[in-house]
């Protein structure tokens, strides 16, 4: 698990390649969701664009990560007019950094993929806080009124 926000660059949405240790100089919300376009990360993903503008306020910048490609994030933020990038992380590299995959069940089969989790950097891109096991309702506004306490 990173302390600090790593030295990676991933490809995301609007045509971007985003580096994250390049974020320090303002807060950074990273928020890992398992897949686009299912119900809880849609509902997610718009409880975080709703509050887009005041987490803008308060200095952060928030980005949405899955293993799914640019391209479905594409298709996915244009569907809902969300505001901030998806971070594509198809190898799993960011998502290993903060150790977010884990063995699930599914339709009575294990299988692999990223537990709903929330990380918060402060200026200077140390970790101030996180969130595992994440229950969307309710979510993203608590973190908003971490951000702003910082």
């Amino acid at each position: 698990m990173s302390d600090s926000l790593p030295d990676l660059t991933l490809e995301a949405t609007s045509g971007q390649h985003i580096n994250l240790a390049e974020l320090g100089g303002g807060k950074v919300v990273l928020y890992f969701y398992p897949k686009d376009n299912t119900p809880g990360c849609t509902t997610e993903g718009i409880d975080f664009a709703r509050l887009h503008a005041e987490f803008a306020a308060a200095g952060a910048r928030v980005f949405g990560v899955s293993r799914d490609s640019v391209k479905s994030h594409e298709n996915f933020k244009c569907k809902f007019d969300f505001p901030f990038e998806l971070l594509s992380d198809a190898d799993e590299s960011l998502c290993d950094t903060f150790g977010v995959i884990k063995l699930k069940n599914m339709y009575g089969k294990q299988v692999r993929g990223i537990e709903r989790s929330t990380f918060v950097f402060a200026v200077g891109g140390k970790l101030a806080r996180e969130w595992r096991k994440v229950k969307v309702d309710g979510h993203a506004l608590e973190v908003l009124e971490y951000v702003k306490s910082l």
